[in-house]
């Protein structure tokens, strides 16, 4: 586990132990820490959102705050940008500063507007159809936080791969490819 993150992501009271699981998981991959604002609408035990970690869990640092000002206290506000499909913004127009905290809200209801309107200028939003309510938590955090990465170059993140070797079994599909 990394002691630096590159970043922080910020979920405000997630409800779906599942996305919270799966987005544990891109913050392994990616040397994130994770902070929890409860209300949880789980138990940090679930099994749904350990099964969705993986084996990945020691490769994250997860802390959970029992409030959101908890959290800001101790560091700088303008450091903290917040995704909501009420921006507008979106979020490839930030350079994202070195320090930073992507805050996502919870799946149900998103980010409560009267946090919203205190940081309107540092909201961010990731373009959709207009009929679309909103996209899927873990997958919009992943989006923003490879966005934010590609921006550094992929800094302290391996962008090589090479096959294992192993041989499956075999596929006749394989011989028109």
């Amino acid at each position: 586990m990394a002691s630096d993150p590159l970043f922080h992501i910020v979920l405000h009271e997630p409800e779906i132990p599942q996305n919270t699981g799966n987005i544990a998981r891109t913050c392994a991959a990616t040397g994130s820490r994770l902070h929890l604002i409860r209300p949880l609408g789980f138990s940090l035990d679930s099994r749904y959102l350990k099964r969705a970690g993986l084996d990945y869990w020691n490769l994250v640092e997860v802390t959970v705050h029992d409030s959101f000002e908890e959290l800001l206290r101790d560091h700088d506000p303008g450091s903290f940008y917040y995704f909501t499909t009420k921006a507008s913004k979106d979020y490839t127009q930030l350079t994202y500063p070195q320090e930073v905290f992507l805050v996502f809200g919870k799946e149900t209801r998103g980010l409560p507007e009267n946090l919203l309107r205190k940081v309107y200028p540092q909201c961010l939003r990731i373009p959709m159809i207009p009929d679309a309510r909103s996209l899927n938590l873990s997958n919009s955090v992943a989006i923003v936080t490879y966005e934010a990465l590609r921006q550094r170059g992929f800094d302290q993140l391996s962008t090589q791969g090479h096959l294992t070797g192993r041989e499956e079994a075999d596929l006749p599909w394989l011989d028109y490819v």
